[in-house]
């Protein structure tokens, strides 16, 4: 019989980070494959002591019933939000993630977001390969110098802040609480952040207590010459009241990197021409996904060694 700890995959790896984890644990792999995910519980559940997951699949209290041997859940990035904290706490079973592992690669998407959104590269892309000149285009307006207010001041969005300090752009963020030392300011709701801001960045988490945060007066306080960038969750942001506020003008244009209908495109906001959208990579390079892989290994090592987690969900 191996010796190798037994461990469920539930999300996509490389060919080489999966011969990794096979050298080290006794690894079944089952990504983003609802059925597949099942059977392997159904089939193995009784064997496993470690998860490998990621926030947006998370793993249930009726999963981690029937892993009776599981101790640790792991979630590749900073997010957890699926992951049933209350059941996992209540059967002692640690969890955690990658915090920090790939927070310079959200922050500089998101910059680079936020430039796309305000210049407009979306339409001057298609413009320019129809053939048409600037100067029957309408110019678009500076980044430097514009309100950025971040929605959830955590790592990454501190990591934002620091990128918009060389456009010279003043920030103000909401919180569920004003953050410590933070030398930016603070609005005590989302709509006052908004009616503030030239540009409202989302940074925030997902799960129940930020869902649709952003909602149609938060929109209509931005106003038809703010921007909305969320590289937080899809959820954050209501879809279809974005759509209504993309297509009436109510605000000048957007730069999402997530969306509420992922994997599947939104289709309310594809035909849009003031939207720049990407596919959920702000997290992803080469760099970010081999940080948070060697966080994931650390976190097992600890764990299992004895010594403890590198990064434990609080």
């Amino acid at each position: 019989m191996s010796d190798k700890i037994p461990l469920l995959v539930i999300h996509h790896l490389s060919s080489e980070h999966q011969a990794v984890l096979a050298e080290r644990f006794d690894m079944t792999y089952a990504p983003d494959d609802a059925a597949a995910r099942a059977a392997a519980i159904a089939s193995r559940g009784s064997t496993f002591r470690a998860v490998l997951t990621i926030g947006v699949h998370g793993v249930s209290a009726a999963e981690m019933a029937a892993m009776p041997a599981l101790e640790l859940i792991c979630c590749l990035g900073a997010g957890y939000e699926m992951v049933d904290l209350a059941a996992a706490r209540a059967r002692g079973i640690v969890v955690a993630n990658g915090q920090g592992t790939n927070d310079d690669c959200v922050a500089d998407h998101a910059f680079g977001l936020l430039i796309a959104a305000v210049r407009g590269f979306h339409r001057l892309d298609r413009l320019c390969r129809e053939g048409v000149w600037r100067l029957s285009i309408p110019q678009p307006p500076n980044v430097s110098g514009k309100r950025l207010g971040i929605l959830g001041m955590g790592a990454i969005g501190e990591k934002i802040a620091r990128r918009a300090a060389g456009f010279d752009m003043p920030i103000g963020y909401h919180n569920r609480q004003p953050k410590a030392g933070s030398p930016h300011r603070y609005f005590d709701s989302v709509e006052a952040l908004a009616t503030w801001s030239d540009v409202l960045l989302c940074a925030a988490p997902g799960g129940p207590a930020t869902r649709h945060l952003v909602s149609t007066r938060v929109l209509d306080a931005l106003g038809p010459q703010g921007f909305l960038v969320n590289i937080g969750r899809g959820s954050v942001v209501d879809t279809e009241a974005l759509a209504a506020a993309l297509r009436e003008g109510r605000i000048a244009g957007a730069g999402l990197d997530v969306y509420e209908s992922e994997p599947a495109r939104p289709e309310s906001l594809v035909s849009l021409d003031n939207l720049i959208i990407t596919p959920h990579v702000a997290g992803w390079s080469p760099e970010a996904t081999q940080a948070s892989f060697d966080r994931f290994l650390a976190n097992a090592d600890g764990h299992f060694s004895g010594r403890g987690v590198v990064s434990p969900v609080p």
